[in-house]
């Protein structure tokens, strides 16, 4: 099984159980039955933060899907935004799912985003 660990950072009430469960649906769809996934919900400001930390760009975003500081899980961590996303927070999570398994924007990480929305 996929262990899973939620930090809500954000301030805001997150449904926690209804994203680990789509996390573990993804996850179980892409052919992958056990790891570690950390699921990190934050502040706009925080998320604009690490936009500028890794991505070199100083604004929000729904999803940041990678970490690279601290110590190395199988999977990674995911770190949402519930501010910007709001209630449109499933296809991020998905989006940043597959980037964690090595997908790349563009046609098939498309299809595979259209897979798991159904």
């Amino acid at each position: 099984m996929v262990e899973v660990e939620v930090s809500n950072q954000a301030g805001v009430e997150v449904d926690e159980e209804a994203a680990i469960e789509l996390a573990r649906r993804v996850l179980a769809a892409e052919g992958v039955a056990d790891g570690e996934l950390g699921l990190v919900f934050v502040s706009p400001e925080r998320i604009a933060g690490l936009k500028g930390e890794h991505l070199g760009l100083n604004e929000p975003i729904d999803a940041l899907d990678e970490l690279p500081a601290g110590p190395p899980r199988q999977l990674g961590d995911v770190v949402l935004c519930p501010e910007v996303v709001r209630d449109a927070w499933r296809a991020p999570l998905v989006h940043g799912l597959l980037h964690l398994l090595g997908y790349d924007h563009g046609g098939e990480m498309q299809a595979r985003e259209e897979a798991h929305a159904r």
